[in-house]
């Protein structure tokens, strides 16, 4: 195993997720104005309304997917299915969440390359962003033949056990991921990038879509009248009003 190895898969992940948590709460609390997505509706909404919500959709079940795949313990989920069934499991649903996500985020890099309007107000972060994300899509897509291969579930386990490590702060052994093919070391190590750029980037609005949760909690808003001097019964549509319009000058 080589240093550069060791350095990616030991060190880097650390690296990422420092930057991930200090940089989001940095911008969020220097800089909340640019706390945003940016939409490009208004200037042209064709093509996003179909692209954007295929996107959204894959994506957010590829992230729960990878979320709990990688972090949920094997004697949990190994007490009602076998590492072989749940990596078939995943090979299976990731497919096809990750083939949606494909088409819709290919929609909306075609919008923002090929429509003029769009590309010349986009930032080149936005077009960066969308790269980066088509790139790991695709990759991730390759890793699924691979993973049929193995469909005894070893390469799922090989994967838990180094994320569940980094997580837990529990020594990593990295030649063990040096066996893996290159697509799932690629996929692991541009996941990693982009939790490391992400707060200097649009992705940045991700933090809050989990927490508009908070709106399913929050308390009824109260609103009351602003209008003083109002008789009883006549604040009613249609009724007339009972402040005397104010007095022509001559």
């Amino acid at each position: 195993m080589s240093t550069f190895h060791g350095f990616l898969f030991q060190v880097y992940p650390y690296i990422c997720l420092t930057v991930l948590l200090v940089g989001s709460l940095i911008r969020f609390d220097q800089n909340q104005y640019s706390w945003k997505s940016d939409s490009s509706q208004l200037l042209r909404p064709h093509l996003l309304r179909w692209g954007s919500n295929l996107f959204h959709g894959g994506i957010l079940f590829l992230f729960f997917g990878h979320l709990f795949g990688l972090f949920t313990p094997h004697a949990v989920y190994g007490l009602f299915m076998s590492a072989a069934t749940k990596q078939q499991l995943a090979v299976f649903l990731g497919g096809i969440a990750g083939a949606i996500c494909f088409v819709g985020l290919s929609m909306l890099l075609y919008r923002r390359l090929v429509d003029h309007r769009i590309r010349h107000t986009s930032h080149p972060s936005d077009i960066a962003i969308l790269i980066i994300l088509w790139v790991q899509l695709t990759v991730g897509l390759i890793t699924l033949p691979y993973s049929w291969q193995h469909a005894d579930g070893s390469v799922m386990l090989i994967l838990a056990d180094w994320a569940q490590r980094i997580m837990t702060l529990r020594p990593v052994d990295a030649a063990v991921l040096a066996t893996l093919p290159w697509p799932f070391l690629f996929h692991v190590v541009l996941g990693m990038t982009i939790f490391l750029i992400l707060p200097f980037s649009r992705l940045v609005h991700v933090w809050s879509g989990f927490g508009a949760v908070s709106y399913l909690f929050r308390p009824y808003q109260v609103v009351r009248s602003r209008r003083l001097n109002v008789p009883e019964g006549r604040t009613l549509p249609g009724q007339p009003s009972a402040v005397p319009p104010p007095m022509r000058q001559r």
